[in-house]
């Protein structure tokens, strides 16, 4: 019997979104929890594929090397830095890579504007004062007119400056490589650095993590922005210096941020991000919605049938 365990199922849904019984011989466990350390050597071990969620769970060359069993990693996404791939080869384990929704791209974009709209608009305060008898306690503020900076001018980023346009905002945008030819096609304007974080009203982050990209957002870069100034984040914790921006928003040197994105996953409740009143805060929703989880786990299962076959599944990239 093969023996699959789905990690990070937070929702426990994962079994009905994919025909999981058309695996032969199989047996398929779900773990709700997020599990660390050695509870997560002791549930995995008895397993021969493990069924990663993005990069939820790393895989280090000493976790591979304490799951003799496994045999297959059949991660969602197609790119997961997680995982230790040159690990996972020299113990002989497949990685295979699974595909989302057509729209899982754009749905990270409209968690980044529901951050940026609640942080504008000062929803959740209002929210919370409105249930408390307390009427318009903070200004809303607007968008039109107002500066967008984009950190990335991808498939995300591209989308973010069309809508950033439909506000009526004026779209700037930087990232490593950017050139003037691929700004002007997405009708923004490429800046520098410096320029986009001192002139930007709001700043949303849209890199790949890298060791060229790990915390292009840092101490120098918050100094920058202007104090009412917003930082979204829905790509990845890693790109922004954590104790510089908490910092920097417990001190109120900008005025707010919109993360969905954190240093540990699951964030603790004790983490100093959730006593800060200038903080919006989503559970990494940019890419969980039910189109996009049932495409994940239905190209999952076609990779691991794949894979049980013999044949040449989508392999990680």
């Amino acid at each position: 019997m093969t023996r699959i365990a789905i990690l990070d199922d937070h929702q426990q849904l994962a079994l009905d979104m994919a025909d999981w019984a058309s695996l032969p011989g199989a047996e398929v466990v779900s773990f709700a929890q997020a599990l660390t350390g050695q509870a997560l050597v002791d549930a995995l071990a008895d397993f021969d594929v493990v069924v990663a969620m993005r990069e939820r769970t790393a895989f280090s060359a000493t976790l591979i090397g304490q799951l003799p069993r496994l045999r297959l990693i059949a991660s969602t996404g197609l790119r997961n830095a997680a995982i230790d791939l040159a690990a996972c080869q020299r113990a002989g384990i497949t990685v295979t890579g699974a595909r989302g929704a057509k729209n899982g791209l754009a749905v990270t974009a409209e968690t980044a504007w529901a951050l940026l709209l609640a942080l504008h608009k000062r929803v959740l305060a209002s929210h919370l004062a409105t249930t408390q008898g307390c009427w318009q306690p903070l200004l809303a503020l607007p968008l039109e007119g107002r500066v967008l900076g984009l950190v990335g001018l991808g498939n995300v980023g591209r989308h973010m400056a069309r809508v950033g346009q439909a506000f009526g905002m004026h779209v700037i945008a930087w990232s490593p490589h950017l050139t003037d030819e691929r700004a002007a096609q997405a009708g923004v304007r490429r800046v520098d650095k410096h320029e986009l974080f001192a002139t930007a009203d709001a700043v949303s982050l849209h890199l790949v993590l890298s060791p060229e990209t790990a915390r292009v957002v840092a101490a120098a870069e918050l100094a920058a922005m202007q104090s009412h100034a917003f930082l979204v984040n829905t790509a990845r914790a890693g790109l922004v210096d954590e104790t510089a921006l908490v910092d920097a928003l417990a001190c109120g040197r900008i005025g707010g941020a919109g993360l969905d994105v954190f240093w540990q996953e699951p964030l603790p409740a004790t983490h100093a991000l959730c006593a800060l009143p200038n903080v919006v805060l989503t559970p990494h929703l940019g890419y969980v919605t039910q189109e996009n989880l049932s495409a994940f786990y239905r190209n999952v299962v076609h990779n691991i049938r794949l894979w049980m076959d013999g044949g040449a599944p989508q392999l990680l990239g």
